[in-house]
């Protein structure tokens, strides 16, 4: 990131290692992800108003947001990536003490939210740079409920309430919105998460966009990376933070899922990695996704 321009990204979408040392590799102990000097570049090259989005683990998160914080970020969220199959990493006793454990399953990651200062007000900064804001009518979770509540129930008309509504010769008047506003909860659509969420109908799960775990298809048959991200979710992240035709970063690119995301939604790519075998993996996968089969 050192030699890359000032303010010359868009957005920032990143998996960084979660510094637990998974699977015994190096780059998961290294510190990186807690250094606040990286996330100082990282908010050196993002334009005014741009957003971080980063994945972390839930022992390890506080240590990495207090880095962005310190770095020069507004945290302003997080969203929970909520999913049904993780593997609970325990050490199971025996004798008097059968039954007892010490770790739960995993089922969820957290992802921060984070902006770099505004230049001026919101609408001024997405006038000057187009950062600052999220795309939230590309973010809608699709639902057949009809959404004329709320606001506009029992002839309320507070339109500071409303989650759509017509301007100009129409204004006030409620306009059925594509989908429910995004949530800061992601989960996987599976059995078991959607039994957490219950309701009548859709239920409340509805609420949530669904996005289940990479596939093997997903992640390539030659990617060897242990932690890749679906490509849907990485895609909904892109969509969510970058404006059209924006450029997206991911300074630990890993084997490239946010690259192929990127792509896909049809915006440029930056990817930056320290292993060299994984940046192959991530040129081929982000190319295909660019261009399908090249002969």
């Amino acid at each position: 990131m050192s030699m890359m321009p000032d303010a010359s990204v868009d957005a920032i979408v990143t998996d960084p290692p979660y510094e637990l040392g998974f699977m015994g590799k190096g780059w998961d102990k290294s510190g990186i992800a807690n250094n606040v000097e990286m996330w100082r570049e990282a908010l050196r090259v993002l334009k005014p108003g741009g957003h971080l989005l980063a994945f972390s683990g839930t022992r390890t998160y506080h240590r990495m947001v207090c880095a962005i914080e310190d770095a020069g970020f507004e945290v302003r969220d997080q969203i929970g990536w909520v999913y049904s199959q993780g593997f609970p990493k325990s050490k199971n006793l025996d004798g008097q003490w059968q039954g007892w454990g010490t770790a739960l399953k995993p089922a969820w990651e957290p992802i921060c939210v984070a902006r770099k200062p505004l230049i001026g007000t919101v609408a001024e900064n997405v006038l000057a740079h187009g950062t600052g804001a999220m795309n939230i009518d590309g973010c809608r979770v699709g639902t057949d409920e009809n959404l004329n509540g709320g606001a506009y129930s029992g002839g309320n008309k507070d339109l500071s309430k409303a989650t759509s509504y017509a301007t100009g010769v129409n204004a006030g008047e409620f306009v059925q919105p594509s989908g429910r506003w995004p949530a800061n909860i992601i989960h996987d659509g599976s059995d078991e998460v959607v039994g957490a969420f219950p309701g009548e109908g859709d239920g409340s799960a509805a609420r949530f966009f669904y996005c289940a775990k990479a596939s093997r298809a997903d992640r390539g048959d030659a990617n060897i990376h242990p932690t890749v991200k679906p490509t849907d979710l990485m895609r909904y992240l892109c969509r969510l933070v970058t404006p059209p035709g924006g450029v997206v970063l991911d300074p630990f690119m890993g084997s490239g899922s946010t690259g192929k995301a990127a792509m896909l939604e049809g915006f440029q790519f930056i990817g930056i990695d320290m292993t060299p075998e994984y940046v192959e993996i991530a040129r081929a996968r982000i190319m295909h996704a660019a261009f399908g089969d090249i002969a």
